[in-house]
């Protein structure tokens, strides 16, 4: 048998609860479910257990545009955030739509029938759903697997080797020696965190990242929240945070080598005039060429002057018994090695995509408006900022989605599809970005064009004016009427 819903999201994560949220306001009338591929809550927040996740944004913008986030720190923990995702799913009664151990493996797009049939793993055996319309909160990573690059020797190391996306419950790492590989978000949350307990900490890194130290607080925050309504309070913060972050970012476009200055004198106050800042945290690129690294309360840096931690700058020749053996010839020795190595980049939860009988590669295509990809109906795909809060972008997508769903109602048409047109369009990488993750996934992710609605904004109030003010029929073709249309006329 095959179940039939108006739409299916699929993940329960920050994306997939948040568009749960708005489909139910908006479009009250649709049914739906959510297909969760693991069997909680929370997505990222639920799978990544290393010591001292958190967040790497404020939780201002993080968070949700419609529940108002009024913990006292801005810089949350991971269970913290979990809590959060699940208390709005079960205050909306959006947990009791969602079917847990529900892998989405295949969806294919059908115009005769207006609907898309999702192949499902489920405990019970492989199932059939169908919709009309899919949500794709999936997330950008694959949960299976990390990145995880062979090093020479590693089977020869006596001791213990995680990768942080994996982090085992029974890891003892008190008063032993620890090297972290990465220079990552990842490895500068685990450095400071388990510098805590270990006996030292090294974190090695191959070249460095801008880091940025930030109160865990915001005192503006908790001072309008203790004279304001929460939610009034939330927005002020929420669009002071944007307008700063818009600035910042803006900045570093227009003058990047006096940012660069900027944020390498603030790493050199913290650290003092005698520290290598050259050497271990002045990248060869550009600042928002790649994400920049936020640390709460600059612990990272008081665990260096601490003599907790150390950053080590240099490239790994093998493992070792005892540890790693750098190509400079110095030995690190350690009792644990954590590779804070990275992430895989997969899109759609790895389902394959078929349209109409034929397998659709998402490299060959364009993102529309960066939720739709060109010639793919009724479905929308969460893809969040590189230079700005996930849920910022995941927000506006769900909102979009709603309102494709109402317009075809509206209409009496079921369908819609992103269309290029006639003339074509110049196709160039999806994101201008140069981290690791992104840039060995480009031949597997979507392009962008040239041209708007075919070009990533990356600015979040001018996707607030595209995506919940703009036209929806820009570059979109509505087709495909209903039965009941086509019998009226």
């Amino acid at each position: 048998m095959t179940e039939h819903f108006d739409v299916l999201i699929v993940g329960a994560g920050l994306s997939g609860i948040g568009a749960a949220h708005h489909l139910q306001a908006r479009c009250p009338d649709h049914s739906y479910a959510i297909l969760e591929a693991r069997d909680a809550i929370g997505g990222t927040w639920d799978l990544f257990r290393y010591p001292g996740i958190r967040s790497d944004s404020d939780m201002h913008t993080l968070g949700y545009s419609f529940r108002p986030w009024t913990d006292a720190k801005a810089i949350a923990d991971g269970p913290s955030i979990r809590r959060y995702i699940e208390d709005t799913a079960r205050e909306g009664g959006i947990d009791r739509r969602i079917r847990f151990r529900h892998r989405v493996t295949r969806a294919a797009w059908s115009t005769d029938d207006a609907r898309w049939t999702l192949s499902v793993d489920t405990p019970e055996g492989p199932r059939e759903f169908s919709c009309g319309f899919v949500m794709m909160c999936s997330g950008y990573y694959d949960y299976a697997k990390g990145h995880a690059p062979e090093f020479a020797g590693a089977e020869e190391f006596a001791g213990r080797i995680v990768h942080p996306q994996f982090w085992p419950e029974d890891l003892d790492y008190a008063g032993k020696r620890v090297v972290v590989i990465g220079s990552g978000a990842t490895a500068v949350t685990l450095v400071p965190e388990m510098a805590r307990e270990a006996a030292q900490v090294t974190m090695l890194q191959r070249s460095p990242t801008y880091v940025v130290s930030r109160p865990a607080q915001d005192r503006i925050a908790n001072w309008l929240r203790a004279r304001l309504p929460a939610r009034l309070a939330y927005g002020l913060t929420r669009w002071k945070n944007v307008g700063m972050g818009m600035f910042f970012y803006r900045m570093t476009r227009k003058q990047p080598d006096k940012v660069k200055a900027k944020l390498l004198g603030m790493v050199r106050e913290h650290l003092g005039p005698d520290y290598d800042v050259g050497t271990h945290f002045t990248p060869r690129y550009n600042p928002w060429d790649q994400r920049l690294c936020l640390v709460p309360d600059a612990d990272l840096f008081a665990s260096i002057r601490a003599q907790r931690a150390e950053v080590v700058t240099d490239t790994i020749d093998r493992f070792v018994p005892e540890g790693i053996r750098l190509a400079s010839g110095r030995t690190l020795p350690a009792d644990v090695i954590v590779t804070a190595t990275g992430l895989e980049i997969q899109l759609m939860g790895g389902a394959d995509l078929v349209v109409d009988g034929e397998t659709v590669r998402i490299a060959d295509r364009l993102q529309y408006k960066g939720m739709m990809f060109s010639d793919v109906p009724n479905l929308t795909f969460t893809f969040g900022y590189t230079n700005a809060s996930w849920t910022l972008k995941a927000d506006l997508v769900a909102m979009y989605g709603c309102r494709l769903l109402n317009a075809m109602k509206r209409r009496g048409l079921r369908q819609c599809t992103p269309r290029i047109g006639a003339g074509g369009m110049e196709a160039e990488p999806f994101v201008d970005f140069t981290s690791g993750y992104i840039q060995r996934a480009l031949e597997r992710l979507p392009r962008q064009g040239v041209k708007k609605p075919w070009r990533l904004n990356q600015n979040y109030a001018l996707d607030v004016v595209a995506l919940r003010f703009g036209s929806i029929d820009d570059s979109t073709e509505f087709s495909n009427p209903s039965p009941l249309v086509r019998t009226a006329a």
